[in-house]
């Protein structure tokens, strides 16, 4: 066996940040075809924020294209094996927070936060003995925006 026949180990985790970075690729580009094939047959979402803000949805659905509002994410991190966070700014109006979950490098489930700001933390299991303090694992840089007050939701994993 050569050397090249040797593929080191990826974690997942990078893994889905790449398909994660893959999504927002392709959606630059106006690919549906790319974004089908990165989803999930049955592809879960949920929306916290204004209705009218609900973007990402309607492009991932084809009810409007993606130049209505054009996702630029300014991070995207993995947290642990299976979700990916997407977080970007437009100015001072619109912040978004993208949670996306995966398994077997298809994404699953969608949660979309729009002008709220998200504290993402670590529970422990309640069959758990010892007991065990949560941690952050995540949370919001809303910096930019400081002259506004956004409401705040803690998402527990």
């Amino acid at each position: 066996m050569a050397v090249n026949d040797i593929e080191p180990a990826v974690p997942e985790s990078n893994k889905n940040k790449v398909t994660v970075e893959a999504l927002y690729t392709a959606l630059a580009l106006g690919s549906s075809d790319m974004v089908a094939k990165l989803l999930a047959s049955d592809f879960e979402w949920w929306f916290h924020g204004p209705p009218c803000c609900q973007y990402m949805m309607r492009v991932l659905t084809g009810e409007s294209d993606y130049s209505e509002f054009t996702f630029h994410p300014r991070s995207i991190t993995a947290i642990g094996d299976n979700c990916v966070i997407a977080e970007g700014w437009e100015g001072a109006q619109a912040y978004w927070v993208h949670v996306w979950t995966l398994k077997n490098g298809l994404i699953m489930q969608f949660r979309e936060y729009f002008n709220t700001s998200l504290t993402v933390r670590e529970v422990s299991s309640p069959r758990c003995k010892v007991r065990r303090a949560s941690h952050t694992l995540w949370q919001s840089q809303t910096r930019e925006l400081f002259n506004q007050s956004l409401p705040g939701l803690l998402l527990a994993i």
